[in-house]
């Protein structure tokens, strides 16, 4: 028999031994945190806008598919010459709230834009040889790919790759100009000419020479 007896132990008690870690409780593990998300920019009114606005429990006083007038401002009942553009729709139903209170008890107005064009300042311009020249509201993100399916492309007598882009470089008032080509862009998917928007941009497209 050896002079040192090897230790063995009960199955038993080697269970008793592992319990406790079994049975400790998970640690807590640090999720990720959720990324942040850009606020979307408020959406300012601007002339040719049209707007729905209803009064509640006021039907009379309400109205829908009202067009803001080139001078900025619209009317409704008991309201005339309400200033509009350059107003987000809500700071638009508190000013007609308070203008209300002469007639109504405690108004509650809502202001909804049903079609949007933006603030002059805001818009994109095309002009020249597209299909359908016109002014666009600028949208966060928005690329001349864009502009160019909004306007609807190019007419058969475009010079594409002659089209211009001017921009409004600084608040003096001070412009650059971009060449863009167009027809490497929509033509041969050229995406190296689909240049980020900014808003005031206008976009000129001329003739071809024949």
């Amino acid at each position: 028999m050896s002079a040192h007896r090897s230790r063995r132990f009960h199955p038993f008690l080697v269970a008793l031994l592992l319990l406790p870690a079994a049975c400790a409780e998970p640690r807590e593990t640090a999720l990720p945190a959720a990324p942040s998300v850009a606020a979307a920019p408020t959406y300012v009114i601007g002339p040719g806008d049209t707007l729905d606005i209803f009064v509640h429990l006021a039907p009379d006083l309400s109205a829908t598919a009202l067009p803001v007038r080139p001078d900025g401002r619209l009317s409704i009942p008991l309201v005339p010459d309400v200033q509009a553009a350059g107003k987000t729709p809500t700071v638009l139903a508190r000013e007609l709230e308070t203008r209300l209170r002469r007639y109504v008890v405690e108004p509650n107005v809502t202001v909804m834009v049903r079609s949007f064009v933006g603030a002059p300042e805001s818009q994109i311009r095309v002009i020249g040889e597209a299909t359908e020249p016109r002014a666009m509201p600028y949208r966060e993100g928005m690329t001349l790919l864009d502009v160019m399916i909004t306007a609807r492309g190019l007419t058969r007598y475009a010079a594409g790759n002659r089209a211009e882009l001017v921009r409004r470089a600084g608040p003096d008032g001070t412009r650059t100009v971009q060449r863009v080509r167009l027809n490497d862009l929509l033509r041969d998917g050229d995406m190296s000419q689909d240049v980020p928007m900014r808003p005031g941009d206008t976009l000129l497209i001329p003739q071809a020479w024949f």
